[in-house]
C-alpha cells in the first residue's frame, strides 16, 4: 500500500515542489490514478472535486514532459476558465524545479495576449473548449506533439454542451496518445464516449463513503486570507472555547498561524508531519493537560486526536479533500458532547464548500464575522460573571476596609466602583493590544533607525537587572516581522521561562538581544536554539552585555555582531600581538 510520494519514484525536482505545497501524503485518486499514468495507461478516473484529482494527473503531466522541448506536450480541457486558471496553477507549482512551462488559455481574456505566451512556447496548455479550438484553427497552439490529453469534469462538460467540441479537439490530436477522463458521475454516455477515444482504460473509482456527520453546529465566515488570524482572535476572545482544534493544509501554515497566535498571547502549538514522534507526543501532552488549549494542525497530524474536551473545531484553511472536511469537525462533538465547527472560507473557496455541502449533504449556514462590539460585549459579561463569582466567595474583607475609608471621605460607593472599573480597563487595553508596540516600530523606522528597545513592563514585573542578568543573542529582527511579544511568547513557550526572568529587549533589523535572569540564562539558550520565532528558524547564544549596539551604522552593527558572539576574543589576540 502506498502510504508517501517517494514511492512513486518521482524525481527530486517533482518531490521538492510537492513538499513545498504542503502535501503531506496521496489521496485515494492519486495512489491508483499516478502510477497509472506513469506507465502510459488510459484512465476512467471517477473522483470528486476536492479529491486531489488535479495532483493525481498534473503529477504524472509534469513529470513525463520534455523540458528541453519547447513545443506543446499536455493539453487538460476544462469546463470553466475559474478550473482552467486553478488547474494551470497547481499544475505551475508542482513544475516549479523543473523548468515546464504551463498556461492557461480561455474566453474573456484577450487571445492576443495568450498568442505570445504560445510563441515562447509552452509544453502543457490548460484550456475551455471554445478557446482551444480558437488557437488550433489559428495555427497559434500546435497539436501533433501532444501525448497527454486530460479531460477534467467530463460530465460538467457534458452537461454544458461540449461534446462535439471535445470530439473536434481530439480530431487535432495525434493517435498515438495517453487519454485520461475524470468525472464525479460515471453515466452510459461518458462511457460510450470513452470507449470511442481511449485505449483499454483502466477504470478507477473514489466513491466516497456513507458518512455520518456528527451534530456539530457548523456554520462559515466569507473573508480574504489577510484577515483570517484577526477573525481567529475575536472568535477565541468572544467564544472562550476550552480547547481548540485549528486546521490548516500546510506546514508552513501550521508554523506561522501557531507563532502568529503566540504573539498574541494564547496558549498554542503546533503539530505537523516534519515533528518527530516524541515532539508530537510532548504536543498532544500539552493539549490533553490544557497547558496549551488551541492545537494548530495539519489533517494527517491530527488524525490520533482523541481528546475528547475540544469543543471549537475552525478550518482556517478550506480541505483539500472533502473527506477530510468530516474527518475534522468529528474532532468536536465527542462522548455526547456538543460542538462547532467554523470555516474560513476565500472567495475562490467558495467551489469547495459547495462540494462538502454535497458531500455531506449539510447546509452550511453563513454568518457574520465577530466585530470589535461583539469583543468588548463579551468582555463586560465575563467581567460581570467575574465580579459575581468574587462577591459569592465573600473572601473580600481588606477591600471592604479601603472602600469604607474611601467612603469616610464622602466619596461615594458608585463613584468608587466606577474609578476602579476604569483603572481595570485602561490597565487591560495596555496588557493586550500589541498595536502600540507596532506604532512606537513604525516610527522608529520612519527615522531611520533599524532598532527598537523596549522595556519588558508590558508583560508585568520582571525581576531582571543589569547585576543579576546576562544577556542572550537571537539572529532575527525587525525586518522578518519580529516584535516584543514574539520573542516573549517564544521564551516562556518554547525555553519555559517566566516572564519575570526576561528584561529588556533590543530588536534590530537581522538580530535581537534580551537580557535574561542569569539562573534562566541556560534554558533560554539550549531550549529556544533551532526553536521557531514567528515561523523562523533561529539561532540563540550567550552574547556580551558590554556593547552599545545603538551607536553603530548597519554595516558596524553586522560586524560587532560577530565579534560579539566571540566574546572578547578579539580584544585577547590584539594584546597578545603587541
Amino acid at each position: 500500500m502506498i502510504e508517501n510520494f517517494n514511492e512513486f519514484n518521482l524525481s527530486e525536482e517533482i518531490l521538492k515542489a510537492i513538499v513545498e505545497m504542503g502535501f503531506e501524503e496521496p489521496s485515494p485518486i492519486q495512489k491508483q490514478a499516478i502510477p497509472t499514468m506513469l506507465n502510459n495507461e488510459d484512465i476512467i478516473g471517477q473522483a470528486q472535486t476536492g479529491t486531489g484529482k488535479t495532483a493525481s494527473f498534473g503529477i504524472p503531466i509534469v513529470e513525463k514532459v520534455d523540458r528541453h522541448n519547447k513545443t506543446t506536450q499536455a493539453m487538460v480541457l476544462c469546463p470553466t476558465r475559474e478550473l482552467s486558471i486553478q488547474v494551470a496553477e497547481e499544475i505551475s507549482k508542482l513544475a516549479k524545479y523543473k523548468g515546464v512551462t504551463v498556461v492557461p488559455i480561455y474566453g474573456g481574456q484577450p487571445i492576443e495576449r495568450q498568442i505570445r505566451s504560445l510563441k515562447m512556447g509552452v509544453q502543457v496548455v490548460v484550456g475551455t473548449p471554445g478557446r482551444v479550438i480558437d488557437h488550433i484553427k489559428r495555427k497559434t497552439l500546435k497539436t501533433e506533439n501532444i501525448r497527454t490529453f486530460v479531460l477534467d469534469e467530463a460530465d460538467e462538460m457534458f452537461d454544458m454542451g461540449f461534446r462535439e467540441d471535445i470530439e473536434k479537439i481530439i480530431g487535432f490530436l495525434p493517435y498515438e496518445r495517453q487519454t485520461t477522463f475524470f468525472s464525479a458521475t460515471m453515466d452510459q454516455e461518458i462511457m460510450d464516449f470513452a470507449a470511442r477515444y481511449q485505449s483499454e482504460p483502466r477504470l478507477i473509482k473514489v466513491v466516497p463513503k456513507e458518512l455520518t456527520v456528527p451534530k456539530v453546529t457548523q456554520y462559515y465566515f466569507a473573508l480574504k486570507h489577510n484577515m483570517k488570524l484577526e477573525i481567529l482572535s475575536r472568535i477565541l476572545d468572544v467564544q472562550n472555547p476550552k480547547l481548540t482544534v485549528v486546521f490548516c493544509n500546510t506546514k508552513k501554515m501550521v508554523d506561522d498561524l501557531t507563532a502568529g497566535l503566540q504573539s498574541r498571547g494564547y496558549f498554542a502549538d503546533g503539530l505537523h508531519g516534519d515533528l518527530k514522534q516524541i515532539q508530537r507526543d510532548g504536543v498532544m501532552n500539552k493539549f490533553r493537560n490544557s497547558t496549551i488549549d488551541i492545537l494548530v494542525a495539519t489533517d494527517v497530524a491530527a488524525r490520533g486526536i482523541d481528546v475528547d474536551d475540544v469543543d471549537l473545531v475552525i478550518n482556517y484553511d478550506m480541505p483539500q479533500d472533502v473527506e477530510y472536511y468530516v474527518h475534522r469537525i468529528g474532532r468536536t462533538a465527542r462522548a455526547g458532547r456538543e460542538g462547532t465547527a467554523i470555516s474560513f472560507v476565500s472567495p475562490r473557496e467558495m467551489n469547495t464548500l459547495s462540494q462538502i455541502q454535497k458531500y455531506t449533504k449539510t447546509k452550511i449556514e453563513k454568518r457574520d464575522m465577530p466585530t470589535l462590539k461583539d469583543l468588548i460585549k463579551r468582555h463586560e459579561e465575563r467581567f460581570m460573571e467575574d465580579i459575581k463569582e468574587e462577591i459569592n466567595k465573600n473572601e473580600h474583607s481588606k477591600e471592604l476596609n479601603l472602600i469604607n475609608i474611601l467612603m469616610s471621605e464622602d466619596f461615594s460607593p458608585i463613584d468608587i466602583a466606577a474609578c476602579l472599573l476604569k483603572h481595570y480597563n485602561e490597565n487591560n487595553k495596555l496588557n493586550n493590544h500589541e498595536e502600540l508596540m507596532d506604532v512606537d516600530i513604525k516610527k522608529n523606522k520612519k527615522k531611520g533607525n533599524d532598532k527598537t528597545s523596549i522595556s519588558n513592563k508590558t508583560f508585568g514585573k520582571s525581576n531582571v537587572t543589569d547585576k543579576n542578568s546576562g544577556r542572550i543573542y537571537i539572529n532575527i529582527g525587525s525586518r522578518k516581522g519580529v516584535s516584543q511579544r514574539h520573542i516573549v511568547s517564544a521564551l516562556c513557550n518554547d525555553a519555559g521561562l517566566s516572564a519575570r526572568d526576561i528584561g529588556d529587549i533590543e530588536i534590530f533589523e537581522k538580530f535581537s538581544f534580551v537580557n535574561i535572569h542569569k539562573n534562566a540564562l541556560k534554558d533560554a539558550v539550549n531550549n529556544l536554539n533551532n526553536a521557531h520565532i514567528k515561523g523562523f528558524k533561529v539561532l540563540v547564544e550567550l552574547a556580551n552585555k558590554k556593547e552599545n549596539y545603538s551607536k553603530f551604522s548597519p554595516k558596524q552593527k553586522d560586524k560587532k555582531d560577530k565579534k560579539d558572539r566571540k566574546g572578547d576574543k578579539p580584544k585577547r589576540d590584539k594584546q597578545k600581538r603587541r
